[in-house]
């Protein structure tokens, strides 16, 4: 008679990870085609002085190997999570970007007594038609890297920052977009295209602060609104940037960054 147990679940390698710092912790969670060190390494040493900072990467991104197969955004938030636990976090403030902002919400939802606040910076809320089929596209060119490059360009930074960068400035920026993809670029961005945690936001009752990015045509302020207005009690900060704050209004950013972590 065949068994009714179910198979144990594959054994996943513990993702990679920053950690810096000491005090209460900070979970980081990076956007799709990033990593901990692209997304907040610029934030890394202002946060790390106040909080025990613990950044994974997620698989094919950083230092974290590929694993095949399309993740989900649960299997994000437990390993993140997870990554929490062996870095001997009990609690944590939480912070995400973009698609980790998504993830930081789903974490909120699924381990909601491990989580002391919330930021949440350029993030994707969901149920925009236009955001998915982009992201879709951009996966389309993963590889003719001229023509991804210029997509990125369009619609990733925002446009008052490259419009005042001199020609060789711009001339790099054009270079660098050119490099190589993480290898979890493509599942990365299909989760973000199919990704919906809008009726999740209600149901969050830690404090959080919503960071929107103005100029943004990747993931379009409308949704970094709709993450502001869907959790009870959110505060909402715009800033004068693209995609990218870190790049682009990283002034502006810490400050409001730090203004979250010494809350």
């Amino acid at each position: 008679m065949p068994s009714t147990v179910p198979a144990p679940a594959p054994a996943v390698a513990p993702l990679a990870r920053i950690v810096q710092g000491s005090g209460p912790g900070l979970l980081l969670a990076h956007g799709a085609g990033g990593s901990a060190r692209d997304n907040w390494g610029p934030l890394l040493a202002d946060l790390a002085a106040h909080r025990t900072v613990v950044a994974p990467d997620y698989p094919g991104s950083g230092d974290s190997p590929y694993e095949p197969g399309e993740p989900t955004l649960d299997e994000y938030a437990d390993r993140l999570v997870a990554a929490a636990d062996e870095e001997g976090l009990d609690t944590f403030d939480l912070a995400g970007f973009s698609l980790g902002a998504a993830v930081a919400v789903r974490i909120a939802n699924r381990h909601p007594r491990r989580v002391r606040s919330l930021l949440l910076i350029a993030g994707v809320a969901g149920g925009s038609a236009r955001q998915s089929a982009l992201a879709e596209l951009m996966v389309g060119l993963r590889d003719r890297p001229a023509e991804l490059s210029e997509l990125m360009l369009t619609v990733v930074l925002g446009h008052s920052w490259v419009d005042a960068l001199p020609a060789d400035q711009l001339a790099a920026l054009r270079e660098g977009l050119r490099s190589p993809l993480p290898t979890g670029f493509p599942q990365q961005f299909r989760l973000a295209a199919r990704t919906d945690v809008r009726a999740e936001l209600a149901s969050i009752a830690v404090p959080t602060l919503v960071v929107g990015t103005a100029e943004d045509m990747l993931v379009q302020p409308s949704q970094h609104r709709l993450l502001a207005e869907g959790i009870p009690g959110a505060r909402f900060v715009e800033l004068p940037s693209g995609h990218l704050p870190m790049v682009e209004a990283l002034p502006q950013l810490r400050e409001a960054v730090l203004e979250f972590v010494k809350g």
